[in-house]
């Protein structure tokens, strides 16, 4: 399959994602599989990738196949809470180290 790039993957998601923030006005998003299996966001327009998720095998198995719409919902949180700290709904946490959980 060839996505909206002319690349060829396994499958082109468009999540109709937009970022409306200083540093991306605009920005149409896409999440695209690649051949390889790895999850990709990137901007519609643009070869680069801005985040690239990696399940292993045991990961597909527990979520018996459903990675992509686990990916698609991960990313499309993200940008969401990329685009609401970037519009100062939501304040920086503290420096110093941080535990993720």
């Amino acid at each position: 399959m060839i996505d909206g790039l002319g690349h060829e993957s396994s499958g082109c998601y468009n999540a109709r994602l937009s970022w409306r923030t200083v540093l991306m006005p605009t920005s149409f998003l896409e999440i695209v599989e690649l051949p390889d299996g790895r999850i990709e966001l990137r901007r519609a327009e643009d070869e680069g990738s801005l985040v690239t998720l990696n399940f292993s095998e045991d990961a597909k198995a527990f979520l018996q196949g459903q990675h992509v719409e686990v990916a698609k919902a991960m990313l499309s949180v993200g940008v969401q809470m990329a685009g609401r700290l970037a519009e100062g709904e939501l304040s920086k946490e503290e420096e110093g180290p941080r535990v993720l959980h």
